[in-house]
């Protein structure tokens, strides 16, 4: 599974770093850093956060696509 967090959209809620904190780290108070190819077993938290985004900042699975990078 591929993910893609836009971060021009990202307000910093932090909700994905609570619920996949494999994945997503809050660096300082605003900065997201994430794991574009989603770690064995992640995949359901990740699902859960992108869900759970106020901004509905994350992009997850197909629509992330191989080759769209991280922003």
């Amino acid at each position: 599974m591929q993910i893609v967090v836009d971060l021009n959209r990202c307000q910093g809620y932090a909700q994905c770093v609570f619920l996949a904190p494999q994945v997503f780290e809050l660096h300082g108070e605003e900065a997201l850093l994430y794991v574009p190819a989603v770690p064995d077993g992640q995949d359901e938290h990740v699902r859960r956060a992108s869900a759970a985004c106020p901004v509905q900042a994350i992009v997850v699975g197909e629509q992330a696509g191989g080759d769209a990078g991280v922003r």
